[in-house]
């Protein structure tokens, strides 16, 4: 064979092993079609789309929802509309039909009881807007659900109470101070926890009376509770933030080392804040954060879904921890600083 036939073969052969080595290097971009593909169908989506937010007001709970949202819906393309009603049933009524007048994708909603909203949340389905609800329900059943199951934390934190104020571990005589009598959240934490106080002959609640969420109010109550039952073990406050009046009430009568306060937390940092210096002694925490991931990720979900609103319920129910000393810290959020 002459040189030239060999540089002819050896030039065939190197060409061969060219487009081999081509072959091979493009493979994984075809093998990766559907991935990309998958990701084009999650843009188109999500961008372009509005959310609008109606928070019963923009209060340390609200706020971290608002933040976590944001953050995630920045991340891919999605307008994130808040209006706070600043604790005025009227003026979130009003914003949520403002809200199915201006077509969102989707409104998210935190109801301040169960029959404010529900007409209107049924009329924001019926005109093609998916509806998702923040931890305090309606009586009217929208897309998603996103929050704690009030009724099984109530549960919980009455068997807690039982564990340190009953059997004769304490006087067993308990007082609850509920939030808003007619929310939701409320309302059904108060009765997951009598039904289990009815189990045990050894509880005796002697007072259940709705703070409004204030903390003033329910240092106000608990005050008039201790005078009047001065052999009061427990109390079952169903939110933290009102719970920080029944406290300084506590400690005023000099009651502190008598009477135990179990807290259902939305894991803010006062919260947790509070158990460790011994003015809360329990608190079962469900992370504002955590939930704020958990309702964009509803939203997402429903936005990809394809179905018609109003078509399913789902629930998203959040998983609380016990936080019983600072070892417990995790179950806390941090707000990040610079935050409002």
């Amino acid at each position: 064979m002459t040189k030239a036939v060999h540089r002819r073969a050896f030039a065939g052969i190197g060409l061969a092993a060219m487009v081999a080595t081509a072959a091979l290097v493009a493979a994984p971009s075809q093998a990766a079609g559907p991935r990309d593909q998958l990701r084009e169908k999650f843009d188109k989506s999500l961008k372009g789309k509005t959310v609008a937010w109606s928070p019963v007001w923009m209060g340390v709970l609200e706020s971290e929802w608002t933040r976590v949202m944001k953050d995630r819906f920045d991340d891919y393309g999605i307008k994130l509309v808040t209006r706070d009603a600043n604790m005025k049933s009227d003026i979130q009524l009003q914003t949520v039909s403002d809200y199915i007048n201006d077509k969102p994708d989707v409104i998210v909603v935190q109801n301040p009881n169960v029959t404010l909203l529900a007409k209107e949340l049924k009329r924001a389905m019926d005109a093609g807007i998916y509806v998702v609800q923040v931890n305090m329900a309606s009586n009217t059943l929208t897309d998603a659900y996103v929050g704690v199951d009030a009724k099984d934390l109530g549960t919980k934190i009455a068997r807690e109470v039982i564990n340190q104020c009953g059997g004769g571990k304490g006087s067993g005589e308990v007082a609850i101070l509920e939030g808003e009598a007619t929310a939701a959240y409320s309302l059904d934490m108060k009765n997951g926890a009598m039904e289990v106080f009815k189990t045990d002959p050894s509880i005796k609640v002697v007072s259940s009376q709705p703070t409004s969420w204030d903390a003033n109010k329910a240092g106000d109550i608990t005050t008039t509770v201790l005078q009047q039952h001065p052999k009061l073990c427990g109390i079952l406050s169903v939110w933290g933030p009102q719970t920080a009046g029944a406290a300084q009430a506590i400690k005023a009568a000099n009651m502190g080392d008598k009477v135990k306060v179990f807290v259902a937390s939305d894991g803010q940092p006062a919260d947790c804040d509070l158990l460790e210096q011994g003015a809360f002694s329990a608190n079962l925490s469900y992370r504002a954060d955590v939930q704020g991931q958990t309702i964009a990720d509803a939203v997402i979900a429903l936005l990809q879904s394809g179905d018609k609103p109003g078509a399913k319920n789902i629930a998203y129910y959040t998983t609380p921890a016990w936080v019983k000393s600072k070892d417990d810290r995790m179950y806390c959020f941090s707000i990040p600083k610079g935050a409002k």
